[in-house]
């Protein structure tokens, strides 16, 4: 069968650009094709807007290894900057041009025979609904994608704005205006200081919290013109500078050990509860003081939000919550009438949903949903985050027990990003091989037809969805606190339970002969060696 390109990328982020750009280094040959269903390229760096919005991880590790930044102006540097970071790489190796925009991919269909994938994508312009054909499929659509639904009921009848923090409405002045804010991780400890000040400040703005998070201080050095100098000139000094901060960050995760890391734990929370008592008011303390370990849920850092409560438009919310909204603002369990211009919902994302809501369909017609439906874990599993058994040749990046509560999804992504190439190498390699010198001089020399197809095997993706369950069971995310970490199921499908390291010797030392199978499909014959 023809195919419309060799490989073919869900999703225009970090991962899905970086798959692109390390592609096209070791497969220059090979053909590939981008859909994105936003506007730009950039992923959750294009589509997060919201006032504030700024990076949690370190500039000089949230980057590729490959395309180290000299320029970064800060630690930790705003949204917009990290955006046009993210634009400037897809243009200097040329994506762009690779890239469809405002195309939805829908689903994709395994096909056994010619051992392609049938890729759904709806034109949003048109909307028309189209099909390509690759043979290989990667999925980048990144965990933090897909925004929760708003569940509260009456938001139907909102006369006011009404949107998630994902999707900030820009046509919205806040300034005198009453806000009411539903949750308190990091982006709305990001954006809620800035509501609540300067000249152009709302009236009011409510936030209503469920869980409280334990908040880090964060400083947020800018960096001098020296230093940068030193970035551009001084051979190996910015590596240098990223290995000591991976490394900072790789100290982190002994403390998510429930019993090693208790006594570290502890001095960390006393620290950190010290810091908060002196720099939010004291009559929300109670209310702040998280009542679950260092680490349960996602480390917030701090950016003013503390100090912003002393601002006399601000009031915290939390033993009486939101029971419906109304056409004026919102109603609570108690009966009080709150009155707002907008909602901001801070919901977060369905985390625990990998490629929602793609339908993908592997062997035998067996969707992705079903299959995990129909595994001992009742749950999102995959090996090393990135291959499903059958499912051949769909690779996921930033998958199942991927993420890290204290290091770089870049770096993560990079891991996986030189795995999935490995287990590719003998397909990527088949498609367009180079004449051997022995073909080249015996016309008669021939050789068997190519894989085109592998597959982890069921065993490799059992043996390692019960070592993530085995591992994660010693660590703090599964002692009880609600987070986006854990399904409904109560397993840990988000975080990786190992340190980073070890996730990158696994993207090094693969076992491929062990855990996958490569075959030759049906019509699998047009991956014989072109020189016969």
């Amino acid at each position: 069968m023809v195919v419309d390109t060799e490989v073919l990328i869900i999703g225009a982020g970090l991962s899905g650009v970086g798959f692109a750009i390390r592609l096209q280094q070791e497969y220059p040959q090979i053909t590939y094709q981008i859909y994105e269903k936003a506007e730009e390229s950039g992923g959750t760096w294009w589509c997060n807007t919201y006032p504030g919005c700024a990076c949690d991880i370190p500039s000089h590790l949230y980057s590729y290894s490959f395309a180290l930044n000299p320029e970064w102006s800060a630690q930790f540097p705003p949204q917009a900057e990290i955006e046009a970071y993210s634009r400037s790489v897809a243009e200097k190796y040329d994506i762009p041009r690779h890239i469809t925009l405002r195309s939805t991919v829908q689903g994709a269909t395994w096909d056994e025979t010619s051992g392609t994938w049938a890729v759904r994508i709806l034109d949003q312009q048109t909307g028309q609904v189209y099909e390509k054909r690759s043979r290989i499929l990667i999925s980048a659509v990144g965990l933090l994608s897909e925004p929760n639904d708003c569940d509260i009921p009456g938001a139907q009848d909102f006369n006011g704005k009404l949107f998630h923090s994902a999707r900030w409405d820009h046509s919205f002045d806040w300034a005198g205006k009453d806000v009411v804010v539903v949750g308190n991780g990091c982006s709305a400890t990001q954006f809620v200081p800035i509501l609540s000040d300067g000249p152009g400040k709302a009236r009011k703005v409510t936030q209503f919290i469920r869980q409280p998070h334990w908040l880090e201080e964060r400083p947020n050095p800018r960096y001098p013109a020296a230093v940068k100098w030193i970035f551009r000139n001084i051979p190996f000094a910015m590596r240098f500078f990223r290995l000591a901060i991976f490394l900072i960050a790789e100290s982190y995760f002994p403390l998510f050990d429930d019993v090693a890391g208790k006594k570290a734990r502890d001095k960390r929370m006393k620290a950190q509860a010290a810091y908060l008592k002196r720099t939010a008011p004291e009559k929300y303390h109670d209310i702040l003081l998280p009542k679950v370990e260092l680490g349960c849920k996602r480390r917030v850092m701090d950016t003013d939000y503390l100090a912003c409560l002393h601002r006399e438009n601000m009031e915290l919310v939390h033993s009486d919550p939101i029971k419906s909204i109304t056409t004026t603002g919102v109603r609570t369990k108690s009966g009080r009438e709150i009155h707002a211009d907008a909602v901001v919902l801070a919901t977060g994302f369905k985390a625990t949903q990998p490629l929602f809501p793609l339908e993908i369909k592997g062997v035998d017609g067996i969707s992705l949903t079903e299959h995990w439906a129909n595994t001992p874990s009742r749950a999102p599993q995959a090996y090393y985050g990135a291959c499903v058994s059958r499912f051949p040749n769909l690779f996921i990046l930033i998958g199942p027990n991927t993420a890290t509560g204290h290091n770089s999804v870049i770096f993560t992504a990079e891991c996986q990003i030189n795995f999935t190439l490995k287990v590719l190498q003998p397909i990527l390699s088949s498609l367009n091989p180079s004449p051997s010198l022995l073909s080249r001089l015996n016309p008669f020399a021939r050789t068997a037809p190519a894989p085109d197809t592998v597959a982890v095997t069921p065993e490799a993706e059992e043996r390692e969805s019960k070592w993530i369950d085995k591992a994660s069971s010693k660590y703090v995310w599964t002692s009880g606190c609600a987070s986006w970490y854990l399904h409904a199921s109560g397993r840990n499908t988000t975080l990786y339970p190992d340190s980073q390291v070890k996730f990158w010797l696994r993207s090094v030392f693969v076992p491929l002969s062990r855990d996958f199978v490569f075959s030759v499909s049906p019509e699998g014959s047009g991956l014989v060696d072109k020189t016969k």
